[in-house]
């Protein structure tokens, strides 16, 4: 790369940007995180500095008692593909139908900056393997009670969406707006909060996806809804009437 920085100032930006990337997200082996590289998994071998506490669909959590820190390494999966985000069809007459799937790197950040957007636990992405693994780390916390009723304390930024309006294969599944765009955040069951040093709840987890456009509605009510939200959470999935109409 450096011999092709010469060539050009496109070239030249183009190695700046690659160093700057490399900055922000290391690349880093699985060894530097107390894994030994010589076994078929390691990730299912024993870690002097890593507790492992859970494995998910999408990742590896390991804590780490000396700084209380869970690490979770995030698995890349067929084509390329890592974690999960939200899929959209549509469904019957005003519904649109929304489904976990495999997602990809962005969504996965994405997820990931939602989190914090949500005032949820502490993250950081910390590394990135020669595997593709991707790997975060999060302020450990106290587990809820599985089986926990959330939906009273969810974040308050989230909008309750209408029933008309969508059917998500998750759990709470509500609208936030993140820099101007809507997103499906869903899956917010007790599991994937934890209570904080400060005794507040923390979401640790949860699927999202970018709100389908306007095209992909099956109800136009639902895109007039979506620009009354944005101005206003609490409006009502169907708009005001005049006075004289009532």
């Amino acid at each position: 790369m450096i011999l092709l920085e010469g060539a050009g100032a496109e070239w030249a930006a183009l190695g700046a940007a690659i160093r700057a990337f490399r900055a922000q997200l290391p690349l880093r082996p699985l060894a530097d995180f107390g894994f030994s590289t010589t076994e078929g998994n390691p990730l299912e071998e024993p870690n002097p500095r890593l507790r492992r506490i859970g494995v998910g669909v999408e990742a590896w959590a390991f804590a780490a008692d000396g700084d209380a820190s869970v690490y979770k390494f995030y698995l890349p999966r067929e084509e390329k593909r890592i974690g999960s985000e939200f899929g959209f069809q549509r469904g019957d007459e005003t519904l649109v139908l929304a489904e976990a799937r495999l997602g990809d790197y962005r969504a996965l950040l994405e997820k990931l900056l939602i989190i914090h957007a949500l005032g949820g636990m502490a993250t950081e992405v910390v590394a990135v393997t020669p595997e593709g693994i991707l790997v975060a780390k999060q302020a450990l916390g106290d587990p809820l009670p599985q089986g926990d009723d959330m939906s009273r304390d969810l974040p308050p930024n989230l909008v309750e969406i209408p029933s008309r309006f969508l059917r998500a294969n998750r759990d709470h599944p509500r609208l936030l707006f993140l820099g101007g765009r809507p997103y499906l955040v869903a899956d917010l069951h007790a599991r994937n909060f934890v209570r904080g040093s400060d005794g507040a709840l923390r979401v640790i987890d949860l699927v999202a996806g970018p709100w389908p456009g306007t095209d992909s509605l099956a109800d136009p009510l639902a895109a007039q809804w979506l620009d009354r939200v944005r101005a206003d959470p609490l409006a009502s999935a169907l708009p005001a009437a005049p006075d004289e109409e009532l």
